[in-house]
């Protein structure tokens, strides 16, 4: 009986802190999901995102998918919490695992899935890929989950659209991810930034990242001026924050790691130069991402 008793006393703690999506209010009818700021693993079903819903009197918009059946079901659980209203539509803000994997999961319950075109063809080319990446972090909690491309492909580099009297735009970004967007609600002054802008954590550099359409995204962002920003990563917060931590990243690396590609200054000198920048050091994951951030921007620049 005391052996029993210990194992459940074990046991007990692993399965309180599993984690458990919450709605926060952002504005009128609009929630934000703010997922945990360290890797996808198991105990957040590869919820290591942000994610949002908008209520309207037609049913609810849902701002990307999760990376799995069980994560969409999280979602779906945080999104109840709030209203009774079906999930009509899911956008999704990108191609990466965690923005779409959960869109058969919706579809099934009748959902509509959008997403841009070039977002769409994305999913398509990679899903199988990204399935078979989740694995070494999910284990068998990804059973079930099916690679489902956005149904609805939008062509160009904005769409608008609405739903229940509210209205959104769809707005092409191509910056952490390929197909990457970020989703603006004109009436609400609130922009959803996909993986445009990070907070509270350093933004990744992949090898498929694009700094010069984040700088360029960046722009276009502020030029919205909104109210709210709930970033890819971190909190919900204000334009000044999100230039802090990712429109000044940015411009760095464009105004000196871009340069130094350019004048054919050597990598590891250019890496060591810039190793320390006490606007950024604060900020999660620093350490583990800046060097490796910086060595692929330049790598990218030095083949423009």
């Amino acid at each position: 009986m005391r052996f029993l008793f210990l194992l459940l006393a074990f046991a007990m703690p692993l399965f309180a802190h599993a984690y458990q999506p919450k709605a926060e209010p952002v504005a009128d009818g609009v929630y934000a999901i703010v997922g945990p700021l360290g890797q996808r693993d198991m105990d957040n079903d590869g919820l290591n995102a942000n994610y949002g819903f908008i209520v309207t009197t037609e049913g609810v918009i849902l701002i990307d998918s999760g990376a799995s059946a069980l994560g969409a079901e999280k979602l779906a659980a945080a999104i109840r919490a709030v209203t009774g209203q079906p999930v009509r539509w899911v956008i999704n803000t990108g191609g990466q695992d965690h923005r779409w994997l959960g869109n058969a999961w919706f579809a099934e319950r009748g959902a509509e899935i959008i997403a841009l075109a070039r977002t769409a063809e994305g999913q398509a080319r990679n899903g199988a890929q990204q399935l078979e990446g989740l694995k070494r972090f999910l284990g068998e909690r990804l059973a079930g989950t099916q690679a489902l491309p956005a149904t609805r492909a939008l062509a160009g580099d904005m769409a608008a659209l609405t739903l229940g009297g509210v209205r959104l735009e769809l707005r092409h970004t191509d910056t952490h991810y390929p197909g990457d967007a970020m989703v603006w609600l004109p009436d609400h002054a609130v922009v959803f930034t996909g993986d445009l802008v990070y907070v509270d954590r350093l933004l990744g550099v992949l090898p498929a990242s694009d700094p010069r359409a984040g700088q360029r995204a960046f722009r276009a962002l502020e030029a919205l001026a909104p109210k709210r920003v709930v970033p890819g990563h971190g909190r919900v917060t204000d334009l000044a924050q999100a230039r802090r931590e990712s429109g000044d990243y940015y411009d760095f690396l464009i105004e000196h790691i871009a340069a130094a590609a350019r004048d054919m200054e050597p990598l590891d000198e250019t890496l060591a130069k810039f190793a320390d920048l006490p606007a950024f050091r604060h900020l999660r994951n620093y350490d583990e991402l800046h060097r490796g951030n910086m060595s692929r921007a330049f790598v990218r620049f030095e083949s423009e």
